[in-house]
């Protein structure tokens, strides 16, 4: 296959956009200037996030399919957060020019693939030279005329609940900063997260009055939730889904509550709110706080925790 220096900036934009499948709301995919992506709402929903390789994702972990995946994931699930239907990924790529191209073809099947399960379709994007691989997503989204969901509108009654699995990814990191190569699905969920996107329409059936993607941690992220709102959040450990497998407690609920990159959803909703079995209570809106907002478990406050990207 060669290298991306050998094959070139417009060779390999030729390779990896030819047969991607055009989803309906694209009228025009890559190959003009510009893609044309129809916003029926006559709004568009947009988020973008960055992967900088040595920080996001390492090669001697990941292989580029599964990169792919995950940078397509943490970008749609952003969008499903929203309660929209995601519709289009624009992914801008800064490569070495000794890379082999078929690393980048995986790369671009993986995006391909993930963007599949929500409908969306890659639309464009460009390509440069690098020393270092980086990956910049940008996801687009259709409302469909109904109301974003915002992480300021929770309200002192409702209750709090999570949906998708919470730990995991951080608990695989862990193993693979140590050296380690089991529990697989541990080091699977970090390498590939799975995010169920079918988790923005559930919660917008439900009367979600806040929704939000827990891409830094549980509580960090329901801390944005409690600031946005002015509102305090109380959790309650014990109703805190934490998957078996990630072993005995303390750890374990560690994991949980602080760790990110599941994908996983956090939102709350109204004091009756007839939630789905997917769905897992996990607390209360306690009050209001303008002043000072904020997220305590167990009616504690608790430690640091999350991601910060420039505290680490």
């Amino acid at each position: 296959m060669g290298t991306i220096g050998e094959l070139g900036e417009f060779g390999l934009i030729g390779r990896l956009t030819r047969g991607l499948p055009r989803g309906p709301q694209v009228e025009l995919g890559p190959g003009d200037d510009a893609a044309v992506v129809a916003a029926p709402d006559g709004r568009v929903v947009a988020t973008a996030d960055l992967l900088a390789e040595g920080r996001h994702f390492r090669r001697d972990w990941s292989g580029p399919y599964d990169i792919g995946r995950k940078a397509a994931a943490q970008n749609l699930a952003d969008v499903v957060a929203m309660g929209a239907r995601p519709t289009a990924l624009l992914v801008g790529l800064a490569v070495p020019t000794g890379l082999e191209t078929a690393w980048a073809e995986e790369l671009y099947r993986g995006l391909s693939d993930e963007c599949a399960l929500t409908g969306a379709s890659i639309v464009g994007g460009d390509v440069v030279a690098a020393e270092r691989i980086t990956i910049a997503v940008t996801a687009l989204g259709d409302l469909a005329g109904r109301p974003p969901l915002l992480r300021s509108g929770a309200r002192p009654g409702d209750l709090v609940a999570v949906r998708g699995d919470l730990g995991l990814s951080s608990a695989g990191l862990a193993l693979l900063l140590d050296g380690a190569s089991a529990p697989a699905e541990l080091i699977e969920a970090h390498r590939r997260p799975r995010p169920p996107y079918a988790a923005g329409e559930e919660a917008r059936r439900a009367g979600a009055t806040a929704l939000m993607d827990v891409s830094d941690g549980l509580l960090q992220d329901l801390g944005h939730i409690a600031a946005a709102s002015g509102v305090r959040v109380d959790v309650r450990s014990r109703q805190v889904p934490v998957p078996e497998i990630l072993g005995p407690a303390p750890d374990a609920l560690r994991h949980a509550l602080t760790g990110g990159e599941d994908h996983s959803f956090a939102g709350t909703f109204p004091p009756d709110a007839d939630l789905p079995p997917s769905w897992t209570v996990i607390g209360t809106v306690t009050e209001e706080a303008p002043e000072a907002p904020g997220v305590t478990v167990d009616g504690r406050p608790h430690g640091p925790g999350g991601w910060d990207h420039f505290r680490r």
